[in-house]
């Protein structure tokens, strides 16, 4: 923290003496700062000397490298002008007055650039008083990135030129069709031409779904912001602003030693591109899947569009005519007379995305998996075939693509009520000593100190008690880490709560509506009655906590805590002769009655489940006298029958048609239905309970239950 104070310090220094060392002093004066070094020319074209902070730093960097063609392409212009549209990041004159430095308007280029006067990104860039109030960078996508800090200087330029919205304006625009979906996507399209991302577009990799600089397939989703760790979460953190080298240094305490190219993280735990190896670093996996992606664009070319294409990654326009067929850019293929020319749409999506891959060389510490899940998606629509063996997202605590963590976009911040288990930040803040829960950044999946924190790092949070929805509390022992777990994993309703809106809403007059326990309640299940997860009626008993077997207490003893797969292996030591998890069962009984004793818990359970969703259709139609349907993928998740046929039809499941003909009883029966269908493992959490909650709510139904066997 000191460190990080004394950097920000020397920064603020810069400002204040190169604010003083503007177009408003005399030529060789520090008229407006009599301290400041002297400079040679209005706009400090020169170094200044030993007295600036960082300048020796930054005179090794790209940023003072004039003579890169980032600087010098303009030279032979016949204007002698710098392009209009590049001198907001190739020029520091340009940079300034995009941001008003220079007493021009904010957020527009009002003066010629003279190519030959570059002389690369000088300290006034960034150094302005202007410029250092950034807060946010509207990307090419045309989606505003808010609240950055000083990292959005960096962003404002590291964001490409291109994105998803201008790929697809460009496909509408020459295909002459008004929606995407009516496009012809495999049919050369005459005017359509490859659409480059630019370089270094580091802040779209990062922001991912949020910047929208990638090309994103219709009904997939993606990553959003890489959060990564505290103290490494920014451009500045991870990157010397001056000398613009990532600080591995700071690296070595969690990933080892080594370069950032060979660094994956624990929660990046599937084989993406399909070779089997789990330990290389991520850029591999990158490597791996743009290799594959080569190959399906040269398929795709020669198969579909007749003409074959070769990529070379230093002559523009990047993409060539395979003219000698052998698959590689030849110096004389590599020429922009030889520019490929024949685009189709689905061409152009992949196309771009292999770009953008490839010219943010960091992707994969920007926002790897977001880079990841573009190539796959790009080898999956050129060639479905292609993507056998590889996988696109991970395990779901780490799976910043999924509806879990996605969901809140549209709102920039996950809601207080929801950030305890679908933020990184939420669950620390919930186990501090101030049990506070408020809204959260968006997330990109949990992180590392989601789970592990504290002082005995890498140890993971203690939780010694868990209070679920009903009130209850429940003890955890010293070696059990269940605890942690159970702080998400217990549901969101209960018996107590079901009762408490019954009650509410007879007392209001209101009309009734579903209440749904939430996801994956395998709390609530293990504890059983203990914490009343399910909807219990008041005549009958339940059993509670389930205790398995020594070994077999914590949840982290069945289930690895990064891939959340359970550890089938150690299963079947004492239930030999399954085959799979859901095949395992303890008891001779034949709960669901349908005379098979041998199948699993799991077996028993969806024969009860079944009949319950026909015993609620039944009192729904002939009872209410409104039939109700089922739909686990779309939200409220019942809703109402239109055309009478008992199945979920086309138009059904949506909001608008929501079922809202409940009465109390309906409403205990759904609850359970429900609960019995969201926690998939129900049958190893508490097998017996399930089918307890199961059978009551048949008969409430009015269902018979004379051939089960309740537990």
């Amino acid at each position: 923290m000191k460190k990080y104070l004394i950097i920000v310090f020397a920064m603020l220094l810069a400002v204040v003496i190169l604010s003083g060392c503007g177009t408003s002093a005399e030529p060789g004066t520090g008229a407006d700062c009599p301290d400041c070094p002297e400079c040679p020319e209005p706009d400090c074209t020169e170094p200044l000397g030993g007295d600036v902070p960082f300048e020796q730093a930054w005179a090794g960097s790209g940023h003072a490298d004039s003579t890169a063609e980032a600087f010098r392409h303009w030279d032979e212009e016949d204007d002698g002008l710098m392009s209009a549209s590049c001198v907001k990041c190739h020029s520091t004159a340009g940079y300034v007055d995009f941001h008003g430095g220079d007493g021009t308007e904010a957020g527009s280029i009002e003066n010629e650039v003279v190519a030959l006067e570059v002389t690369g990104v000088k300290c006034a860039a960034c150094h302005n008083p202007e410029v250092v109030k950034k807060d946010s960078v509207v990307m090419p996508s045309g989606m505003e990135l808010t609240g950055l800090g000083d990292e959005a200087r960096c962003m404002e330029c590291h964001q490409g030129r291109e994105s998803m919205v201008s790929v697809n304006a460009k496909i509408l625009e020459t295909t002459g069709v008004e929606e995407l979906k009516d496009v012809d996507l495999d049919a050369v399209t005459e005017g359509l031409g490859f659409r480059n991302v630019h370089y270094y577009a580091a802040a779209a990799s990062k922001y991912g779904t949020l910047a929208k600089g990638g090309y994103e397939y219709a009904g997939k989703t993606y990553d959003g912001n890489f959060a990564h760790v505290d103290s490494y979460d920014t451009c500045i953190e991870c990157h010397s602003p001056h000398t613009l080298e990532v600080q591995v240094e700071g690296c070595v305490d969690c990933h080892g030693e080594g370069e950032p190219a060979s660094f994956r993280m624990e929660g990046s735990a599937v084989d993406y591109d399909g070779d089997a190896d789990l330990e290389e670093g991520i850029a591999s996996e990158i490597a791996g899947l743009q290799e594959i992606l080569v190959g399906a664009l040269s398929a795709y070319t020669t198969d579909t569009v007749g003409t074959p294409i070769v990529y070379n990654s230093h002559a523009y326009p990047y993409f060539f005519v395979d003219t000698d067929g052998d698959g590689a850019a030849g110096e004389e293929e590599s020429v922009r007379d030889n520019g490929y020319a024949t685009w189709t749409p689905r061409l152009l999506q992949a196309a771009y995305n292999y770009q953008v891959s490839l010219k943010d060389p960091g992707g994969f510490a920007h926002g790897g998996k977001y880079i990841i899940q573009l190539l796959y998606d790009s080898i999956e629509d050129l060639d479905a075939s292609l993507v056998e063996g590889l996988a696109r997202d991970d395990h779901g605590h780490f799976a910043g693509s999924a509806e879990a963590f996605r969901h809140w976009d549209e709102d920039g911040a996950v809601d207080w009520d929801c950030s305890r288990c679908h933020s990184a930040g939420g669950l620390p803040l919930y186990l501090s000593e101030s049990k506070a829960e408020i809204a959260q950044p968006l997330s990109n999946g949990l992180q590392c100190e989601t789970c592990h924190g504290g002082e005995e790092w890498p140890a993971r949070f203690e939780v010694s008690s868990v209070t679920f929805p009903s009130g209850a509390k429940v003890a955890v022992g010293e070696e059990d880490e269940s605890g942690l777990c159970m702080s998400c994993h217990q549901g969101r309703s209960s018996t107590v709560d079901v009762d408490a809106d019954l009650a509410e809403a007879a007392a209001e007059g209101e009309d009734l509506g579903f209440i749904n326990i939430h996801y994956f309640a395998a709390g609530a299940s293990r504890f059983g009655t203990e914490v009343q997860g399910g909807y219990e009626f008041a005549d009958k008993s339940y059993v509670g906590y389930f205790k398995h077997a020594e070994g077999f207490a914590s949840c982290t003893d069945c289930h690895d805590a990064h891939e959340l797969e359970v550890r089938t292996a150690v299963c079947f030591t004492c239930h030999a002769g399954a085959d799979d998890v859901q095949d395992i069962r303890m008891s001779e009984v034949d709960y669901d009655g349908d005379g098979d004793t041998e199948e699993g818990i799991a077996g028993e359970i969806e024969t009860l489940r079944e009949a319950l969703y026909d015993a609620i259709q039944a009192y729904a139609a002939n009872t209410v006298g409104t039939g109700v349907v089922y739909d686990s993928h779309a939200y409220p998740y019942f809703f109402t029958d239109s055309d009478g046929d008992g199945e979920v039809g086309p138009g059904e499941a949506i909001y608008p048609n929501a079922y809202d003909s409940w009465t109390p009883t309906l409403v205990k029966s759904a609850y359970n239905y429900q609960y019995a269908a969201k926690d998939p493992g129900g049958f190893a959490h508490n097998g017996k309970y399930i089918i307890q909650l199961l059978i009551d709510s048949i008969e409430t139904m009015g269902g018979s239950v004379s051939g089960y066997s309740r537990p």
